[in-house]
């Protein structure tokens, strides 16, 4: 028995959850341009990190014996963003992992997504995978990137004690550019 093959860019899901399906791959970062567009640049130039996925099908009896279909998906990547303090690279190991539930037809995943705590998605014969992996990492993002200690001194705010050259009082200028008129 020939195993089959399956293309992760139009993922035909019934069946690779029928087979038990499982597939490790690998994408360059340029390959999701929503995620790449959040990484640190360069030079100019964004480092072209891997993007390491797996995913495994599974076809699973559900509590009123419907045969439910699942994928089970996980990514991970290093992406280089910008620290929020100290505006320097800070690299974010960003890991995904996520099963969803397909089921027969868009009606049928709302209903049952608004009804149950697990991830639904209309059953498909063509899932881009790249679009699905890509979506769970940009959810995997920080939301505030930063270093835990930032390699460099923060700069001081304007304003801060001892940040700042002492200023005379603009009321005492006033008063004396008033003294030197009333003297002329």
């Amino acid at each position: 028995m020939s195993k089959r093959s399956f293309d992760p860019c139009r993922l035909d899901v019934a069946p690779f959850a029928e087979a038990a399906g499982e597939m490790p791959g690998q994408w360059p970062l340029s390959a999701l341009s929503r995620l790449a567009e959040m990484a640190q640049r360069q030079d100019g130039v964004a480092a072209d990190e891997q993007v390491d996925w797996e995913i495994r099908g599974e076809r699973r009896k559900s509590t009123n014996a419907a045969v439910q279909t699942w994928l089970h998906v996980s990514a991970r990547v290093r992406l280089q963003l910008v620290c929020q303090r100290c505006l320097q690279p800070v690299a974010a190991d960003l890991d995904a992992q996520r099963s969803f539930l397909f089921v027969e037809g868009e009606a049928a995943a709302a209903e049952l997504d608004a009804q149950c705590e697990d991830d639904v998605l209309a059953l498909r014969r063509d899932l881009d995978l790249r679009e699905l992996v890509e979506d769970e990492l940009l959810l995997s993002l920080p939301l505030i990137p930063k270093h835990e200690q930032c390699p460099q001194p923060l700069p001081q705010a304007p304003g801060v004690a001892g940040h700042e050259p002492e200023r005379p009082n603009p009321f005492a200028v006033l008063a004396a550019l008033k003294r030197g008129a009333a003297k002329a």
